[in-house]
Order: structure tokens, then C-alpha cells, then sequence
């Protein structure tokens, strides 16, 4: 008898990946149909997860929209937040969704608000009935900026930020400039964070823009024309980088830039924002930059200066060089066995460093401390 051969199937497909990230406004008009796409434009039903924050200044208007294009609503309040980034919210609004029956392709699934509603949201669509559509609704500037236009979901477990999610690309993104208006300004300083990283990285004329007109841009909430340049510039950039690798294939990301450390910190601290720790990410890489020569002494200070003028400001005191190397130790499993660390080799370049110390990390948090307490430093408390 001789032995069976062996058999071998190999397969392979290649999944398209399209959407739309649209700048609107007025976006609950009934005259503006942005929000039906995907779906039959009279009738159906829409799931809609909001923001409760947002929901107290609109609820009202999302009711009569849906009403007014006779579509079925279930309107169900999020309270937003990292502490709300859980398990248990993910579960809570799929046991919704799923008393809520909506058609598997043309009914999408809508998340009006910050980052976390969209990362949780984009999770609960990816996985109910293992992929339904869902249309992304940022409402706050870093969901603006960040969160929303990539494709990347996620939920914290095991008190580790992000530790469970997935790559799910919505249908469409909706910019609409007019919920910044109402974001504490605390807030809209958060989301400036992201644009510094950008600016910092991967682009010097962005960098500029802040210097000339972000101050106005931040007392204006982006509402004026300068604002609304260096938005699409940030937004722009930030595509340029993810569109061509929106899997993660290449691990070495530019725009992980300020988000090595910064998990440690966020998840020592919670009362820290997103943008908050990624800020003294920044600021602790940039020391490290002038120490090995990378950034010269006044890129170095063009940055810090820019800081000041924009009001944005550093809160040492959560500083910890030990959660900060746990964080950079993660990154490595994360990024496959290196470093990976994004670095500025001058004001809208990057390079990529794989021997990171300990030492390097508390030096530069002493730096750090002992810039932001001189005298005539205007760098302030965040």
C-alpha cells in the first residue's frame, strides 16, 4: 500500500477598502443627506450611539431628522470617556443593538462622538454579525484629527489601553466643524496635541501654520478660516501616513510619534486626557532628540516656544520613568520585537531608534522638570 498524498489548499483575497471622509455642515438639516447613506432615503432604521455630552445640546435635532426622512431610530446615550472605553461597555451596546433588529448591509450603524465612542462603536460594528456598516461622527477636535478617520477599533482590557479591537473601516466619516464649538477648552487642547505631533514628525509648513495662526485658530475653536486649514492640513497628513498602511503591515509608524511613553502615563493617571500624555511624550522625545544631536538646541526651543504661545502646557508631576519604560517594553511586543521609537532628526522629519535606555528616559524627564520650572519659562501646568 503506498501513503496517501498530502493535500494543500492555499488561498488568498484581497479585501477593497474604501470610504469617504466628508467636511459638512448643518449636519442635522433635513436638507442635508449626508447622514443616509447606505440606506434607502425614505424609511428603514438607524442605530445611533451618542454621546450623552453632545446629546444634551441635540438630542432634540437628531430625533426630528430621523423623523422628518421617516426612519426608525434608536437613539442610545454613551458617557464617552476613557473610563468608559470597557468590556462592559461594548457588551451594553450590542445588548441594545441586538434588541434593535437592523438590516446586515443597508441600515448603518451611527456613532456621534469623541474618540471613545468611535473606537467602541467601530468595535461593536465590526463584530456584530461579524461586520455590519457604521458611519463615524467626531465631535471632538481629536476625534477630529485622529480617531475617527483611521480604521482602527479598540476597547482597554486588562487594565491595558486598546488591548482588545480590531481593523474595521467605517462607510463614511463626517466632519462637521460646528461641534467644536461647545468643547471646554480643555478639550479643544487636547485634540491641538495631535496636530503638534503631526506638525513635530512629519511636517514642518504645518508647523508653521501653528506658529502664525494657531493661537487664533484655538480662541476661534477652529471655527475661522486659518482653523480650518490647519485642520484639513493635519487631517490631510495624517491620511498620508495611515492610507498606505491602514493594516499596520509596516510597524515602524511615523505617526506613533508620542505614543510610546504615553500609555504608561495614561494608565497610571486618570484623570490625564489622550492628548495630555502624548504632549509629555513629545516633550520627553524631544530631549532625547537634542541629546543625541538629532535637533538642535533652537528646533528644540521653536517647539517649546510654540507650546507656550499656544497655551498648551505640561503637567510634570505625573512624570515616572518606571510606567514610562513598562509602556516602551509593551511597545516592543506591539511593534514586534523592536523599539520603533519615532524621533525628530529636525522639525518635520523622523527617524526611528531601536536602543532607548532607562537612563536616557529619566534624564530627560529631570530636563524636563527642571525647563518647565525656570523662572522665565512660559511652558504652564496641563
Amino acid at each position: 500500500m503506498t501513503a496517501p498524498a498530502s493535500a494543500r489548499w492555499h488561498i488568498r483575497h484581497q479585501r477593497l477598502i474604501e470610504y469617504d471622509i466628508i467636511g459638512t455642515s448643518n449636519l442635522f438639516d433635513p436638507q442635508n443627506d449626508a447622514l443616509l447613506a447606505g440606506g434607502r432615503i425614505k424609511g428603514g432604521r438607524r442605530f445611533v450611539v451618542i454621546d450623552e455630552n453632545v446629546a444634551r445640546h441635540c438630542a432634540d435635532t437628531v430625533a426630528a431628522y430621523f423623523a422628518h426622512h421617516r426612519i426608525d431610530a434608536r437613539v442610545v446615550g454613551f458617557p464617552g470617556g476613557e473610563a468608559n472605553k470597557t468590556m462592559d461597555a461594548y457588551l451594553g451596546i450590542l445588548r441594545e443593538l441586538d434588541s434593535f433588529p437592523i438590516h446586515r448591509r443597508d441600515e448603518p450603524i451611527i456613532a456621534i462622538g469623541g474618540g471613545v465612542l468611535t473606537d467602541v462603536v467601530g468595535f461593536v460594528a465590526g463584530s456584530y454579525r461579524r461586520g455590519v456598516p457604521h458611519i463615524k461622527v467626531p465631535t471632538t477636535l481629536m476625534g477630529y484629527v485622529d480617531a475617527s478617520v483611521g480604521i482602527k477599533t479598540s476597547i482597554n482590557f486588562n487594565g491595558r489601553k486598546n488591548r482588545l479591537g480590531s481593523f474595521e473601516p467605517p462607510q463614511r466619516v463626517l466632519l462637521d466643524r460646528a461641534f467644536l464649538q461647545t468643547l471646554p477648552h480643555r478639550h479643544i487642547l487636547n485634540g491641538v496635541c495631535e496636530i503638534i505631533k503631526l506638525a513635530v514628525i512629519k511636517d514642518a509648513a504645518l508647523f508653521r501654520q501653528l506658529e502664525l495662526h494657531g493661537a487664533d485658530a484655538i480662541a476661534a475653536r477652529f471655527q475661522d478660516e486659518h482653523g480650518g486649514k490647519i485642520l484639513d492640513r493635519a487631517i490631510a497628513g495624517m491620511l498620508e501616513e495611515l492610507q498606505a498602511n491602514l493594516f499596520e503591515e509596516t510597524l515602524a509608524r511615523t505617526v506613533d510619534f508620542g505614543h510610546t511613553f504615553s500609555y504608561g502615563l495614561e494608565t497610571h493617571h486618570d484623570d490625564l486626557l489622550h492628548g495630555e500624555a502624548v504632549l509629555l511624550d513629545i516633550a520627553v522625545s524631544l530631549l532625547i532628540a537634542g541629546r543625541r544631536r538629532l535637533l538642535s538646541g533652537d528646533e528644540v526651543d521653536r517647539v517649546f516656544r510654540l507650546l507656550a504661545e499656544l497655551g498648551v502646557t505640561l503637567d510634570t508631576s505625573v512624570l515616572d520613568a518606571g510606567p514610562m519604560w513598562h509602556a516602551l517594553m509593551d511597545r516592543v511586543e506591539h511593534r514586534n520585537g523592536l523599539q520603533r521609537v519615532p524621533i525628530p532628526d529636525g522639525l518635520g522629519r523622523c527617524v526611528f531608534v531601536n536602543d532607548i535606555a532607562p537612563q536616557e528616559i529619566e534624564s530627560s524627564i529631570t530636563m524636563l522638570i527642571d525647563r518647565t520650572t525656570r523662572k522665565n519659562d512660559s511652558i504652564l501646568e496641563c
